[in-house]
């Protein structure tokens, strides 16, 4: 059975729309993407976090593992430090990203 495609957009009722993400460009530079390169050599491409849900797989291909800055840049990170890298699966990066934009929000 073949499926049909859907031909309308899902409506958008939010009032104020977010704005348009667009990728800090110190993440687009070569500088950065040796870094990267370089941590995925020396550590694999599994999840480090250890609050993980045992449940998700660490590794493998299907899995999208993102170098994320244990302190924040916004908080004061060192940009290129690798000891300020934890590898986190994209649930654990999207849980510790939530958490920090909540304690951000309640110190503002």
């Amino acid at each position: 059975m073949k499926l049909v495609a859907r031909k309308v957009a899902p409506l958008d009722l939010r009032r104020v729309q977010p704005p348009v993400k667009e990728a800090d460009p110190f993440y687009l530079s070569d500088e950065w993407r040796a870094f990267v390169d370089y941590i995925f050599d020396q550590r694999g491409r599994r999840c480090e976090d250890p609050r993980h849900d045992d449940a998700l797989p660490r590794f493998g291909p299907a899995v999208r593992v993102i170098p994320d800055h244990i302190v924040e840049l916004k908080d004061g990170g060192a940009k290129l430090a690798p000891n300020n890298i934890m590898l986190r699966c994209w649930s654990c990066h999207q849980r510790k990203t939530n958490r920090e934009r909540a304690r951000r929000a309640a110190t503002a």
